[in-house]
């Protein structure tokens, strides 16, 4: 059993690949490695979509971008020329185990699934019980003894995404209005209430609350989708524009709530700190949902077959298509009940 010794560690590199929802959700890990190692070199490797919810983090030295594209042995070996003292894999699947063994670190600590184990000198046992996938990146560093003093993700936005956004509110007349983003987004189609729904939601919330709705999108599919919904409101709502990262958790910052399929946007939106209701189906709100006591999920929970994980569900979608407005709306009123000082008109 390797014996894992502190005064050791000089350069610390965390591997946590694919989507922005997870690497952000893997944040707190940083700030906590800081606190335990005030001199050590902390280096992040992630892939290009989560690019922005690392860089100008002031907890990371070096950012590594790992490009699935380029097959040449020559990125994995680099790694090993960087001499790792300790390397963490908060992902875990074959590539990222890969690259932590050829990293030749004296301690190479992740959960050793599914034969991956030979990667790992330090092997972790998740918990038998459902938890949030904040304590599931947490327990790596609560293994090796390290002392954790923030749990809460974090998002550094800048200066510019500031402007852009205070800019975008100035303009569209959003400044001290009560306004609530829907997020009809999500990587998996499984994952996505339909726009019809969001429509009828958003024009709910509009009508009750004198709100402003802002429509939150991502990629060019997602903007057509984005003009639908609009197209399907009989209220007036606001397409936002193109945005990076940085920007968009800049405009979610300052909006009142936000309603949102379970996707990284959601997840940005609750780190920023506004209050946010996510809508779950086959993933599981208890690992998944937006972290933080501000915030609340809903799902149908008449549904057996919750938490499937399924990408494509052979009986319709059920845990969405029958997830129902007035379910939601109700869940969005418990929301708002929580978190009274976002109001600034009462309902109707």
């Amino acid at each position: 059993m390797t014996v894992f010794k502190r005064e050791e560690i000089k350069k610390i590199l965390v591997i946590k690949l694919r989507a922005i929802g997870d690497v952000l959700l893997s944040t707190p890990v940083l700030k906590n490695l800081r606190h335990n190692f005030k001199d050590a070199e902390i280096d992040f490797l992630t892939e290009p979509p989560s690019r922005e919810i690392i860089e100008g983090n002031p907890y990371v030295d070096n950012l590594i971008i790992f490009d699935r594209g380029d097959k040449s042995l020559g990125r994995f070996l680099n790694l090993r020329c960087k001499n790792y003292d300790l390397v963490i894999d908060l992902f875990c699947n074959p590539r990222s185990a890969l690259m932590t063994f050829i990293s030749g670190a004296r301690y190479r600590v992740g959960y050793a699934f599914r034969g991956r184990g030979y990667a790992y000198n330090i092997k972790l046992k998740p918990r038998e019980e459902v938890h949030h996938n904040v304590e599931f990146n947490l327990d790596a560093l609560r293994a090796l003894g390290l002392e954790i003093i923030d749990e809460n993700p974090y998002l550094p936005i800048d200066e510019s995404a500031e402007n852009f956004a205070e800019k975008f509110f100035n303009e569209n007349d959003l400044k001290n209005k009560l306004t609530v983003a829907l997020i009809p987004t999500g990587t998996w189609e499984t994952k996505r209430w339909g726009l019809e729904k969001f429509a009828e939601l958003g024009d709910i919330v509009a009508e009750n609350f004198n709100a402003k709705i802002l429509i939150i999108w991502g990629n060019e599919k997602e903007f057509e989708e984005a003009k639908k919904l609009l197209s399907f409101m009989t209220t007036k709502p606001i397409i936002l524009p193109r945005t990076s990262l940085k920007q968009l958790g800049a405009i979610l910052k300052r909006c009142s709530f936000t309603i949102a399929n379970d996707s990284g946007p959601m997840h940005i939106s609750a780190v920023v700190g506004t209050p946010t209701l996510g809508i779950f189906g086959p993933t599981n709100p208890h690992a998944q949902g937006p972290f933080g006591e501000k915030h609340l999920w809903v799902r149908n929970e008449e549904i057996d077959c919750l938490g499937c994980n399924l990408t494509k569900c052979p009986i319709g979608n059920k845990c969405m298509s029958e997830l129902k407005v007035e379910t939601v709306y109700s869940a969005f009123l418990k929301l708002v009940e929580k978190n009274k000082d976002r109001i600034t008109s009462k309902p109707c």
